[in-house]
């Protein structure tokens, strides 16, 4: 999402880091990535779930309304499937969504 701020890397580790623990109790949340585009005019997050419903629970309404007001920019939510998955510490190829 364009947050129209610029954050700098220190600026954003820091916006990421304040609400990063509420993620680690989140039903069929498997995994999240914080990103910041270069210039810092972007940031968003790489979600894997355990199903769609889990993600759908998530990015309710309550969840739209608090990242807007944390980085001023409504976010918005894309969901892909990921027919393949490349695990180099597994050293393997899956062709099933893997669980942690």
């Amino acid at each position: 999402m364009s947050n129209g701020a610029n954050l700098d890397l220190e600026g954003a580790t820091a916006a990421f880091l304040n609400g990063a623990e509420t993620y680690l109790e989140v039903p069929g949340l498997l995994f999240k990535a914080y990103l910041r585009s270069e210039d810092g005019s972007t940031v968003g997050g790489v979600y894997w779930w355990t199903d769609r419903a889990a993600a759908e629970a998530k990015f309710n309404p309550g969840w739209f309304d608090g990242v807007s007001a944390k980085y001023g920019a409504a976010p918005e939510v894309e969901f892909f499937d990921a027919p393949v998955v490349v695990d180099p510490v597994a050293q393997a190829v899956r062709t099933d969504p893997p669980t942690l």
